[in-house]
């Protein structure tokens, strides 16, 4: 009898460390989705940022006989997404092109991507 009765934990021991090793894995786990869910959000916001750039171009394009020297005003697009337009012209500034040099900065929740153009 005495046998038996030291037998009876070992079964609660192994469920435990069962339990254990399955949480430690499902925590594990759950911690890679997370930053991954963090990476494909900010991929987005970095879409949206570039995209809001290139607004900014298009924009300063249709001027671009007679374009606002400087730096522009900061335009807030309809989805939240800001951009602002550098234009420096020819021989100014590093500019090596033939008229103007644009540089558009857009910004979507922090993320900032630019595009720059010469012509």
């Amino acid at each position: 009898m005495l046998e038996n009765n030291s037998q009876k934990g070992v079964a609660l021991y192994l469920s435990l460390m069962v339990m254990t090793t399955l949480l430690g894995i499902a925590l594990g786990v759950n911690s890679i989705f997370l930053g991954q869910t963090k990476i494909v959000k900010m991929t987005g916001y970095s879409v949206l940022a570039f995209y809001a750039a290139d607004a900014g171009i298009e924009e300063t394009l249709m001027q671009r006989n007679n374009p606002p020297l400087g730096a522009g005003q900061v335009v807030t697009l309809s989805n939240g997404a800001t951009y602002q337009v550098f234009v420096n012209q020819a021989g100014v500034g590093g500019c090596s092109a033939s008229y103007y040099c644009f540089t558009s900065i857009g910004t979507y929740k922090e993320t900032k991507r630019a595009i720059g153009i010469m012509y």
